[in-house]
């Protein structure tokens, strides 16, 4: 199997798997007991939060533990919507949005908060001075992912922090936490994830500025600085903070090389548009039309030849509408219903795509000749 659809999720680091195992086997107490197991469980617990403070540059009081970006996502929408809500009633968001910043945004639109989703360029970027322009003095909160999922665009977060001026903003770095410097300065709350990285699925974080607002939506329970309940995945956690120690910001040099080894071969095909800036762009994610392709189809043949990509967001695979994001960026649906995302990884090989290029544009070319679209 060539697995090409890491930003759905990775595979997991040999190193990980033995940082958890103690805490599946051994030191499995709960976090919040207070005999002697609950006590290593709890200081394993801290340890992690200290170690992703680190990394992250922030205090490990800062950090909230979560099943993952999802749950972040919300917790930080309308957590912080639900603390500001005596201030305003407007919120800004980019139309480029993973599924679960859009829907939870809709949800609060339902119940009366008046939503801004503003539009991003033609190479997926959102534009500063639309967010500016965006606001209102009911403006309680601005959210704009740092990366896409979709096509990897990467967003002038700085330049949006300050567009949004008073507002609360919040970044969802599922897709750049490992992968591209982040600034804590530059945002108020940061969503991040643990599969993301080469770490277990089932976890993740919220960095929440000190000082920011913010109303817990999981309760019941004392954990996580009262900010979200629940007995807390501790061999989970201690895994994603060794994901994150082992995660190397000068390998991404590499998997950027790869990726344009991997766009150069589909480009040979002719008829291959691939989306996306030239520039502001993550190093792992690759996504191309290929004309004349219907990506189900192509997913499914590839998948058959032993190649594994996707055509979005994992989150919404099983939808058969065109996707939110090219349409977004004025992708036309006949090209938009023939995407295909390969995303890779650090532990991506050379290998690996030289036997994704022996394979790919063999498939793809089959699936050409026998296209309606191109008969």
């Amino acid at each position: 199997m060539i697995y090409l659809d890491n930003a759905a999720t990775t595979r997991v680091r040999a190193e990980v798997r033995a940082a958890m195992e103690p805490f599946l086997d051994r030191d499995y107490g709960n976090a919040s007991s207070l005999h002697a197991a609950g006590r290593r469980a709890r200081r394993a617990l801290e340890d992690a939060r200290e170690g992703i403070a680190a990394r992250l540059g922030g205090d490990p009081k800062e950090i909230v533990f979560t099943s993952g970006a999802t749950e972040s996502n919300a917790l930080a929408i309308a957590g912080a919507a639900e603390a500001l809500r005596s201030r305003g009633d407007h919120l800004v968001t980019s139309a480029i949005e993973h599924p679960s910043v859009l829907e939870t945004v809709a949800r609060l639109e339902r119940q009366g908060w008046r939503v801004t989703r503003v539009p991003v360029s033609a190479d997926g970027l959102v534009d500063p001075a639309a967010v500016a322009a965006a606001l209102t003095p009911k403006t309680v909160l601005v959210s704009v992912m740092t990366v896409n999922n979709e096509v990897g665009s990467l967003q002038p977060i700085a330049a949006i922090r300050k567009a949004a001026r008073s507002a609360v903003f919040h970044t969802d770095a599922a897709q750049a936490l490992g992968k591209v410097p982040l600034e804590l300065r530059d945002v108020d709350l940061l969503t991040f994830s643990s599969h993301k990285l080469h770490g277990p699925k089932g976890v993740g974080g919220l960095w929440i500025r000190k000082g920011t607002a913010l109303v817990a939506q999981v309760v019941g329970g004392g954990q996580e600085f009262e900010r979200r309940a629940g007995t807390e995945n501790v061999a989970g956690i201690v895994g994603l903070a060794a994901a994150l120690n082992l995660a190397s910001l000068d390998e991404m040099g590499r998997v950027e090389r790869l990726r344009e080894k991997l766009r150069a071969g589909l480009e040979s095909l002719g008829g291959v548009r691939v989306w996306g800036p030239a520039e502001r762009r993550a190093s792992h994610v690759l996504n191309a039309s290929v004309e004349g392709v219907d990506s189900e189809a192509a997913i499914l043949a590839l998948d058959a030849a032993g190649v594994c990509v996707s055509s979005g967001s994992a989150c919404a695979s099983m939808s058969t509408k065109p996707s939110h994001v090219l349409q977004a960026m004025g992708v036309p649906a006949d090209l938009s219903k023939c995407s295909i995302r390969f995303s890779l990884s650090a532990l991506t090989t050379e290998d690996e795509i030289d036997g994704a290029l022996s394979i790919v544009p063999g498939v793809l070319s089959r699936l050409r000749k026998i296209s309606p679209v191109t008969r």
